[in-house]
């Protein structure tokens, strides 16, 4: 199996180069992607995917609601299967423009073939959140 952390940094530097192709070739074909936040938070792309049709589905539409400005992951944590990342992004939520930070952890677990069979995100979406609307 290759190391966790090794995919981990393939997948985001695909990410970062927007090589969906390259990104998805580390994904098993039953992968399962989840994306804990809620779209009453400002998260459109929340939920759970099942299969790289699903997951390219995620990935629509996180380019339809944000803008990523920066992308950070900072620290890796491996487990023989698995690594935890813990980082943070800079976006730009589409269409209004509003800018806000936020911190992440994300999980990706590895099969045998050292595939991405199973990824699990979460991030602080109250930073996006726009609470002040409620008094105005």
């Amino acid at each position: 199996m290759g190391k966790p952390t090794e995919i981990a940094k393939q997948a985001y530097a695909a990410f970062a180069q927007k090589n969906m192709p390259a990104l998805f070739a580390l994904l098993a074909e039953d992968v399962e992607w989840q994306h804990m936040a809620l779209p009453e938070t400002g998260t459109p792309y929340g939920g759970t995917y099942k299969g790289k049709p699903q997951v390219a589905w995620f990935y629509a539409k996180l380019a339809e609601s944000l803008e990523i400005i920066e992308f950070e992951p900072r620290e890796y944590l491996e487990g023989p299967n698995h690594v935890t990342i813990i980082g943070r992004s800079k976006a730009r939520a589409l269409p209004d423009g509003a800018v806000h930070e936020t911190a992440w952890v994300q999980v990706a677990v590895l099969d045998s073939d050292s595939k991405i069979i199973r990824w699990i995100g979460t991030e602080d979406s109250a930073a996006r959140f726009d609470i002040s609307r409620y008094f105005r």
